[in-house]
């Protein structure tokens, strides 16, 4: 590191803050392909560091395969009240042309039931998942339909135990070994609101519920949100320097500017605040729909919106709008461009992402949300050398 060179850590924190770093940092929000061909996670780690990228180390570690009745939420391990017990099984319905998959919890305050359609791409076998974006489209009851599940549902969502927390923070211990040996930045999470409800609820009944039974969708989220925070603390008592929240499913395809503001904006400042009252920053992951939710966001305190897509962003507007006040994190698309088109394309990309959204500070670029197949090493290499030589920066 030269003298005036920036270490990873601190080219991506004066990034968060919205100040001018030494050059752009290159960060993947996510990157399958490569954790795919990893044997852990350090090693996927080391792996980027040795790409040039301005890599984050994630707590919990998330390893390279994962199968679980949480997938699709990265963090903490997501276990019952002990006094639940769960059954499963799968019957043939004369109204049905699939298989129906059945679970149910049972738990001191009532019993709660889904079912599920097996569909030919169903890729859980006969299990149902508390929680994955499968189950939306395909479920026939969800697991929440009325105000009387609530009282069985908080015996689904407690707060970690002592057990968890002290596996999480021996877990932690090396991964946090190797961002200090590199002084690479700590991110943390993954936090959740209505993406859960969504799974548990189903997405179009949460948009009729808003206005139909907004007495119902306020207790659900205030049930997902405390438990969510509870979940928070545990991480971000780590020292963490970013908490990351999901909200793929917060944004105008699901809510009105004016329900947003209601149900979802207090949640999301209270989670802001309780990051920042720790020390750490704040990031939203929200991937597209959410221009008329930009102010809202830098009120709330949100330090960086991850997942700015140029094929769902107006990528000049957002930067005139939020420049100076939240950093913004993407700005190539990672599945139409990085996985699907030439070298060329990916470059004249990155190109467009540095002019518009660099000039000032706070970018970081990355392909938007994630390069999973291993056929794109070209056009993800082309996006590294784009980048490297538009930062002035040795390849």
């Amino acid at each position: 590191m030269t003298q005036n060179q920036m270490s990873s850590r601190e080219r991506m924190l004066t990034t968060l803050n919205c100040q001018e770093p030494d050059h752009v940092p290159c960060s993947f929000m996510i990157f399958g392909g490569l954790k795919s061909r990893c044997g852990s996670y350090i090693e996927f780690i080391e792996r980027q560091i040795e790409m040039g990228l301005d890599t984050f180390v994630e707590l919990p570690p998330r390893p390279p395969e994962v199968v679980n009745d949480y997938y699709n939420l990265h963090g903490l391990p997501v276990s019952y009240d002990p006094c639940v017990t769960v059954k499963e099984w799968t019957e043939d319905q004369p109204d049905e042309n699939v298989p129906i998959m059945i679970k149910e919890y049972y738990t001191p305050a009532g019993v709660l039931r889904v079912e599920v359609r097996q569909t030919k791409d169903w890729r859980w076998g006969n299990h149902v998942p508390l929680f994955d974006d499968y189950l939306s489209p395909r479920s026939r009851k969800f697991l929440v339909t009325q105000l009387e599940d609530l009282k069985a549902l908080r015996y689904l969502l407690v707060s970690p135990t002592k057990e968890e927390i002290d596996t999480f923070k021996a877990e932690s211990r090396p991964i946090l070994d190797l961002a200090r040996r590199h002084d690479l930045l700590v991110t943390g999470g993954w936090g959740v609101g209505a993406d859960i409800f969504g799974w548990i609820y189903g997405f179009q009944n949460m948009m009729y519920s808003v206005y139909d039974n907004p007495e119902l969708v306020g207790k659900i989220l205030d049930i997902v949100s405390a438990w969510n925070r509870s979940r928070m603390e545990v991480v971000l008592n780590t020292g963490i320097d970013l908490y990351i929240k999901r909200a793929w499913y917060e944004n105008c395809f699901f809510w009105t500017p004016d329900t947003y503001r209601e149900f979802l904006y207090p949640i999301l400042k209270a989670d802001a605040d309780l990051a920042h009252e720790k020390g750490a920053k704040f990031g939203y992951i929200i991937t597209s729909n959410c221009t008329p939710l930009l102010d809202m966001f830098a009120k709330a305190g949100v330090d960086v919106l991850i997942g700015v897509d140029p094929a769902a962003w107006n990528m000049a507007m957002t930067k005139k709008k939020l420049n100076g006040k939240v950093c913004l994190w993407g700005g190539v698309n990672g599945h139409l461009t990085v996985e699907q088109k030439s070298p060329d394309k990916v470059r004249a990309e990155v190109r467009e992402a540095m002019e518009v959204l660099s000039p000032g500070g706070g970018f970081i670029l990355s392909p938007v949300d994630n390069v999973r197949q291993d056929s794109a090493r070209e056009n993800t290499q082309a996006l590294i050398d784009e980048w490297q030589l538009l930062s002035h920066q040795p390849g």
